[in-house]
């Protein structure tokens, strides 16, 4: 366990506490048929109300670890909002956070950090800060 989160850690975008935190609260990363099912296993998902014509989606569900949705939901805020070294996940925090709002970003740029430390879990893949490869 403590192999992946330093795994998780070194790859410079989260702190071991989160790390930890993510592998103590999923424990078995296989029960997840999807990387993205790992979003609503958090809460961080909207509810949705359907019934006949009405289809309705509201704010975040907040079933799961309420303490792990707030460790998430912290390094993002400070990945939009403290980091200044590029990175695709953070221009895309920022083209929504000038549609949406702030804290709908910040919600969603954690359902998808925990996206991404899912599939560095399960499929041991890598996160590039940058798209092109940086010099040695």
């Amino acid at each position: 366990m403590f192999c992946v989160a330093v795994t998780i850690s070194q790859k410079n975008f989260m702190s071991c506490l989160v790390s930890l935190s993510f592998i103590a609260t999923i424990d078995d990363v296989t029960r997840f048929g999807k990387a993205t099912d790992v979003g609503a296993y958090l809460g961080l998902t909207p509810r949705r109300y359907q019934s006949g014509e009405t289809n309705w989606s509201g704010r975040i569900s907040k079933r799961g670890d309420g303490s792990m949705r707030k460790l998430l939901y912290e390094a993002a805020n400070i990945l939009i909002q403290r980091v200044s070294r590029f990175s695709p996940l953070k221009a895309w925090a920022m083209r929504l956070v000038a549609r949406r709002g702030m804290k709908k970003a910040i919600v969603a740029t954690a359902r998808k950090l925990a996206v991404i430390m899912t599939r560095i879990w399960r499929d041991g893949t890598t996160f590039a800060w940058t798209k092109e490869e940086l010099p040695t």
